[in-house]
């Protein structure tokens, strides 16, 4: 899922394989590798490639409907969760 979820929101942004293996300095083959899920970037890659995209990590990873579930938004803000008056 990692791979078809890079693919789609890397073409959502119009950038090009070529553009995202150069930012990152690897090989086109290797980006490419990435999205056809025939390998896994490493932590380190997988940072530069939520902020060249300007995605979170966990999105990329495919744990939004993860973390919705545990009362955080997408955004990364708490969801659902008690309001305090403030003192």
């Amino acid at each position: 899922m990692f791979g078809e979820r890079l693919n789609k929101i890397r073409k959502s942004k119009n950038i090009t394989a070529q553009y995202m293996a150069d930012n990152l300095q690897i090989t086109l083959r290797s980006y490419r590798m990435y999205e056809s899920g025939n390998r896994f970037p490493s932590f380190d890659i997988l940072v530069k490639i939520a902020d060249i995209l300007d995605i979170s990590t966990d999105y990329l990873l495919c744990r939004d409907e993860f973390l919705k579930s545990r009362g955080v938004s997408f955004d990364g803000f708490p969801i659902n969760l008690p309001s305090y008056p403030i003192v």
